[in-house]
């Protein structure tokens, strides 16, 4: 990133700060498989129809992908469970793509990524506000993957933002404003692991918020945030167990998604 990019983007985000009010935080944008066989032949048989039309160029407007949604504390399991998830939907045919968030290669990533391995400091409002910066450049491609079919798994999304941010002390309120518009999850896994737990595993402590009282906090917050769309995963399970409930979670709402549900939008009044 060039550095006169790279200034203009914290001047944004530092202007955005000074604003304080939700309505001026939008960045320029309006703010497993089943046991029953049966069921895994229809979702099968939905994506090869679903491929089919995309092929002739008649897919039509409601069947669509999936947006999936991992969250937790660090080293809950969240990105090698996205993998194994992804592994998996591709094997049965289905169309899968893995997103991680932050998103490093960015512009706005990589001043992220330099934070988060300690080799720079930003205002706490600062930050955050690029967090979801980084999330508003990759919405539209978002969109047009699901509309194309395409399933995305998503390591870690709004709410860890929001999680993050308010557990230094931010208010909840505001850290949520800037996210209100971005594409809102078909279903979110949260992969429960008590901090002293993901704190035994290995290479813990290796960026900016890997400290055992400030993961105390963030799942606090995460227990607010949660609704509907959420399933809560004992990810103190063995890998295989954790797996196979998601991989059947999956199957349902990737069913859902392919019936017709609309895409909506996220924490809109």
């Amino acid at each position: 990133m060039t550095q006169s990019f790279k200034s203009l983007v914290l001047q944004a985000a530092q202007y955005m700060v000074s604003c304080r009010h939700p309505l001026k935080l939008y960045f320029g944008v309006e703010a497993a498989r089943r046991s029953s066989n049966h069921k895994l032949k229809r979702i099968c048989c939905n994506h090869s129809i679903s491929r089919t039309q995309m092929e002739n160029g008649k897919k039509g407007d409601k069947s669509r992908g999936a947006l999936v949604v991992l969250e937790g504390l660090d080293r809950s399991g969240k990105s090698s469970q996205s993998r194994r998830l992804v592994s998996y939907l591709e094997g049965l045919g289905i169309s899968a793509e893995l997103w991680r968030f932050p998103d490093r290669n960015t512009s706005v990533g990589q001043t992220i990524s330099s934070y988060l391995s300690n080799k720079s400091q930003l205002d706490d409002h600062t930050i955050h506000l690029l967090f979801s910066a980084n999330r508003w450049e990759k919405r539209s491609s978002m969109e047009d993957k699901l509309k194309a079919g395409t399933t995305l798994i998503v390591d870690r999304y709004s709410y860890s933002g929001v999680a993050f941010s308010s557990a230094k002390g931010l208010n909840i309120e505001w850290c949520k404003a800037p996210e209100i518009g971005l594409l809102a999850p078909d279903l979110v896994f949260y992969l429960d692991l008590p901090p002293e737990k993901a704190a035994e595993r290995g290479g813990y402590g290796g960026e900016r918020y890997e400290h055992l009282d400030f993961q105390r906090k963030v799942a606090e917050k995460y227990h607010l945030l949660r609704d509907d769309s959420w399933k809560i995963i004992d990810a103190c399970l063995p890998i295989e167990d954790v797996q196979k409930q998601l991989r059947d979670l999956a199957l349902d709402c990737i069913t859902t998604c392919q019936s017709g549900k609309p895409i909506s939008q996220l924490w809109l009044p």
